[in-house]
């Protein structure tokens, strides 16, 4: 087996270090189909990339790792006792962000590990900006992340972390008029129950919070945050909505169709000399601005 067969830039220091002298920073849980198959291209092609650890003395062991811990937990289950690693000299906290910023912009990791390794940059002390920057995701979705931890949205959470709900999907849920707890539960059940997807609990979501909002300004209207919502009503509220739609566009085709047929039948009235001499003589031969348009176009 060529384990220590490795791919590397010219510039690259390369040194071979024993497995057991490495502390790993930021531990996490493996997908095993996917460690599977690191250790099998290991077993059979060797290591394409080395590690990535630094050097911090007074520290419990002399490497700490930086990135590659798939890769060494593959060589020790290969049986083998040292690894090829590239050493950079970091600090301790350098060492910790670079870790948590690699398992962020790994393509596949668990929702729960991504929204911890935010968490821990931001107990670190940096703010929305400063994790945008070392991770490459925009403030905003950042800021909706940490608000959704904060608020200890553990139902939403767990549903993420069960792979129910997308975390896009959770982030929307969380951000209710006024936080509204039976709100939240009622969207995620429309959402795990398969009968609203994506952009329909967001149309459903808009409807209610907006007659939420209409209900504070009118004192005769009801306002439906006293009454508890269910996944039912929100999937009503979509279907009315969805039908109030249809029925404006039918409304509107049918509209469009009455003024073509009343354009079409100015045009011709319009070519008779006599009645638009008529007209004008009672002072009505103006109209519409959008009608006269329409008769210039014929």
């Amino acid at each position: 087996m060529e384990t220590y067969s490795v791919e590397t830039d010219l510039n690259d220091s390369i040194c071979i270090i024993p497995i057991n002298q490495i502390e790993i920073l930021n531990p996490r849980d493996r997908n095993e189909k996917v460690f599977s198959e690191i250790v099998e291209s290991i077993r059979t092609v060797g290591l394409k990339k080395p590690i990535t650890v630094t050097q911090l003395f007074g520290s419990n062991l002399p490497y700490q790792l930086i990135c590659g811990e798939g890769r060494i937990k593959a060589f020790k289950q290969l049986g083998e006792t040292e690894i090829p690693a590239r050493i950079i000299d970091v600090n301790k906290e350098e060492a910790l962000i670079m870790s948590l910023v690699e398992n962020i912009a790994r393509r596949q990791h668990r929702a729960m590990e991504f929204l911890n390794c935010i968490e821990r940059l931001a107990d670190l002390g940096y703010d929305k900006h400063v994790i945008s920057k070392k991770t490459g995701l925009v403030p905003e979705y950042i800021q909706d992340i940490l608000t959704l931890l904060k608020n200890g949205e553990e139902r939403l959470l767990y549903a993420v972390e069960q792979k129910k709900i997308p975390l896009s999907i959770a982030l929307t849920i969380s951000k209710t008029v006024d936080n509204n707890s039976d709100m939240q539960i009622a969207l995620q059940d429309a959402y795990e129950s398969g009968e609203l997807k994506g952009h329909q609990l967001l149309q459903a979501k808009k409807v209610i919070e907006r007659r939420q909002l209409v209900g504070k300004n009118l004192s005769h209207s009801q306002n439906t945050k006293s009454n508890k919502i269910s996944a039912y009503d929100i999937v009503q509220t979509y279907q009315k909505e969805v039908e109030r739609q249809q029925n404006f566009v039918k409304k509107a085709e049918h509209i469009q169709q009455l003024l073509a047929f009343i354009s079409g039948a100015l045009s011709q009235l319009k070519k008779d000399e006599n009645f638009f001499n008529l007209l004008r003589a009672e002072s009505l031969d103006s109209m519409p601005q959008y009608l006269d348009a329409q008769l210039l176009e014929k």
